[in-house]
């Protein structure tokens, strides 16, 4: 059996001690795979995405990246934190810093990539993501999507081996959810292994490899995208998949 990129076994994660928000959560992410996890609000998911790379610890279980533990904090933990793309709901931009100083200061702080190396890797990032044009100028001069491509593009720069999305279009207006979601459809057909967390359906259908369909703090049931949409198996996902459809 191919050894998953990242692997969840037996992750609890509890907020004070009384509300259990992530229950024995058991998952596989194999390189190249695309997974979008799904459930009404509450149900974990960004709990989940945010443990992956212990931006939230955990209380029980472990979980691995590339085949090693992640640790609970140290060099270590920073170096295989390195290796997972974080994309936010809020682009989380340096406001202080140019769009191109932003992807390049990760690559030369972390991976002590020279000026030069790191300024060619990011006009190159930029350009995949459309927005080159914009390197010049400063976070408040762009707009929502035009960020979130930057911070995808930040993200990448990092050379991840995994990429995590956490509801990256849930702050962006409608007509910005689209350049966004193409930047993301690019990825996943350019075989980026990647975890996202997003309400947007078409995206999960179209992209997905697997839909994990989390609520109350479980996964409920996973299946590819078709089987899952047409045909699924728990009470809990057709409920939430007609309240769906129907608004």
């Amino acid at each position: 059996m191919v050894e998953a990129l990242a692997s969840m076994r037996g992750v609890n994660k509890w907020y004070g001690g009384t509300m259990h928000a992530l229950k024995d959560i058991n998952l596989d992410i194999a390189e190249g795979e695309v997974v979008v996890v799904i459930g009404p609000s509450g149900s974990g998911k960004s709990t989940l995405i945010r443990t992956i790379n212990r931006l939230e610890p955990i209380q029980e279980g472990e979980i691995r990246i590339d085949g090693k533990l992640l640790p609970e904090e140290g060099k270590e933990l920073a170096r295989l934190r390195a290796e997972v793309g974080m994309v936010f709901q809020s682009f989380n931009l340096f406001a202080h810093k140019t769009i191109l100083e932003n992807v390049t200061l990760g690559p030369m702080k972390v991976l002590k990539k020279s000026k030069a190396e790191a300024k060619a890797s990011a006009e190159k990032l930029l350009e995949r993501v459309g927005v080159a044009h914009q390197a010049a100028k400063y976070p408040a001069e762009l707009s929502g999507g035009q960020q979130q491509r930057v911070a995808i593009a930040r993200s990448l720069a990092m050379e991840p081996k995994v990429m995590l999305f956490d509801e990256p279009t849930s702050a962006l207006d409608p007509e910005m959810i689209n350049e966004v979601l193409q930047v993301m459809l690019d990825l996943a057909a350019a075989g980026t292994t990647m975890v996202v967390v997003t309400h947007e359906m078409g995206f999960a259908r179209s992209a997905a490899d697997r839909v994990v369909f989390m609520d109350e703090g479980a996964i409920v049931e996973e299946n590819d995208p078709e089987s899952f949409y047409k045909n699924a198996k728990t009470e809990r996902a057709r409920d939430f998949l007609s309240k769906l459809i129907t608004h």
